[in-house]
């Protein structure tokens, strides 16, 4: 066994391929790869019969390895992250996008990759709402968001379905920002994913991200939502007959995403989609000079 020592934290660990696997993807490299470069670490260690290494050695270790496979861009960016995290720099993420779009299973990912180790997902917030406020007072929380519409009076001239909606999202968007509150007081990191999670409403600080995920297509909608039905209870039925107004909403959040300046990303494939991500955060962070 191999025992790591973090000499910033004073902590003590077996080696793990885990750890290293998850700061080598953040660096833009497929995760298959990236496990097998951490399997060369480590077998590396073994071969020179090492017992005891330290965190910083692993990193110099791995840095070699990318620089061996030719991958010098990438490996500036490990040791980017790496920095990162050593000064503790807090990372805060927010995830936008209409029902179906594959945000929840984007933000899995990237939590794994930045080391966040707590999802909130906006229907959470309402859910604790939802036992908080009765139905009489806000009927539009305990409701779809597509069509929370039904149970509130649109003004004239105003369309119902995005009417509703905004209703809907005025109101988490409270419980939202109460999380966002919390986090940057204690200094924690945070990612926040959901359909309320809309630009405007929800106001990123210059050091936090905020992304709208979209599909192409309602093709693409109706596959996500059979795909989710196969892993949750969830009807998928339910939502297909409402994909258009689904569409409706998503082409409302891009609408306010341009508004407000925020990046839309169209999810196609997961890989594709979180290494954008993580390459726009790391542009803007070094922009920042963080």
């Amino acid at each position: 066994m191999i025992i790591v020592t973090d000499s910033e934290r004073k902590i003590r660990l077996p080696f793990s391929r885990g750890i290293p696997t998850r700061s080598i993807t953040l660096a833009g490299i497929d995760v298959g790869i990236a496990y097998a470069i951490a399997t060369e670490v480590q077998k590396e260690l073994e071969r020179k019969g090492k017992k005891a290494i330290t965190t910083d050695e692993i990193r110099e270790l791995t840095y070699q390895k990318l620089l061996e496979k030719g991958l010098r861009e990438e490996a500036k960016r490990y040791l980017f992250w790496r920095e990162l995290r050593r000064r503790k720099v807090r990372l805060t993420v927010l995830l936008g996008g209409a029902t179906g779009v594959g945000k929840s299973t984007i933000a899995t990912e990237l939590a794994f990759r930045l080391g966040i180790r707590s999802i909130i997902g906006t229907d959470t917030i309402r859910e604790v709402m939802r036992k908080i406020i009765a139905k009489e007072l806000l009927p539009d929380i305990h409701v779809s968001s597509f069509l929370a519409e039904r149970v509130v009076k649109a003004p004239r001239n105003s369309d119902p379905l995005i009417y509703g909606f905004e209703t809907q999202v005025k109101h988490v968007s409270v419980g939202i920002k109460a999380v966002l509150e919390r986090a940057r007081r204690e200094g924690l990191n945070a990612l926040i994913e959901g359909i309320h999670v809309v630009p405007g409403f929800v106001e990123p600080r210059e050091d936090e991200f905020m992304y709208i995920i979209t599909v192409p297509m309602k093709e693409h909608l109706i596959a996500h939502f059979y795909e989710r039905a196969r892993y949750s209870q969830r009807d998928a039925e339910k939502y297909v007959k409402h994909a258009d107004r689904i569409m409706r909403i998503q082409d409302y959040l891009v609408e306010r995403a341009r508004e407000h300046g925020i990046p839309v990303i169209e999810n196609v494939e997961l890989e594709s989609t979180v290494s954008t991500i993580i390459a726009d955060m790391m542009k803007k962070l070094e922009e920042m000079g963080v």
